[in-house]
């Protein structure tokens, strides 16, 4: 028997919540409701997503935020879901990274073929991108999704905090000095005095750390750089 996949409903209306959860138990998939932008970034640090459904006019913290804000860390299909239909807000909603988009009131039927169609198409890169997937010890590194997991459980990184760790992942025996980090992820030319890899590499640190806090993964090189732990 197939494991449900985890839909993230992102819906601050609460009989629309309900019915889209509703909905997808009946179909055999595992609803998550939410109901904010700030619950939805939250619940990623939880367990897997396979799935967005994300509503786009949410209070606070809007829907194109949220997307905005999954796409530093994660590839994850996202369906948006809105009653704003115009032509420019299609435009921009699928140009800030979702994967699909449909207008409120939807018919159920079309929704459910989205969603298959979008973790179909997920699956289908995962099995097509083995040489993506990058491992160091117990850390999983999938280069396509942008996902970085330890025990099935997220690493929530920034985009540089990742891009950081997937050169270092990639090349576990090589001693990186800041310049090198600094020039290959921010196509910049590196100022001597910058903190800003310190600050990095003790954020990637810090987060690993939660799921492993006896465990080190990054080595400080004195007076070179940085290397993973062998």
């Amino acid at each position: 028997m197939s494991i449900p996949k985890n839909i993230l409903v992102v819906e601050d209306d609460d009989d629309i919540n309900n019915m889209l959860c509703a909905l997808l138990e009946q179909n055999g998939y595992k609803p998550i409701p939410v109901f904010s932008g700030t619950e939805a970034l939250m619940q990623f640090k939880q367990e897997p997503i396979n799935l967005v459904l994300l509503d786009l006019m949410l209070p606070g913290k809007s829907g194109e935020g949220v997307l905005c804000e999954i796409r530093e860390f994660s590839q994850i299909p996202v369906i948006a879901i809105t009653a704003i239909s115009s032509k420019e807000t299609i435009i921009s909603t699928l140009k800030h990274g979702a994967n699909d988009y449909i207008a409120k009131p939807f018919d159920n039927g079309e929704l459910l073929a989205r969603i298959q169609v979008q973790l179909r198409q997920s699956s289908f890169n995962s099995n097509s991108i083995d040489d993506e997937i990058v491992k160091y010890k117990d850390l999983i590194l999938n280069i396509e999704n942008y996902d970085v997991t330890m025990d099935n459980q997220s690493i929530q990184l920034s985009k540089r905090e990742y891009e950081i760790l997937r050169i270092m992942m990639q090349n576990p025996k090589k001693v990186f000095t800041k310049n090198n980090l600094y020039e290959s992820v921010w196509k910049d030319e590196y100022v001597g005095d910058d903190n800003t890899i310190n600050v990095h590499i003790s954020n990637i640190r810090s987060k690993i750390s939660k799921l492993r806090p006896a465990e080190k993964y990054i080595q400080t090189v004195w007076g070179i750089g940085y290397k993973l732990v062998e």
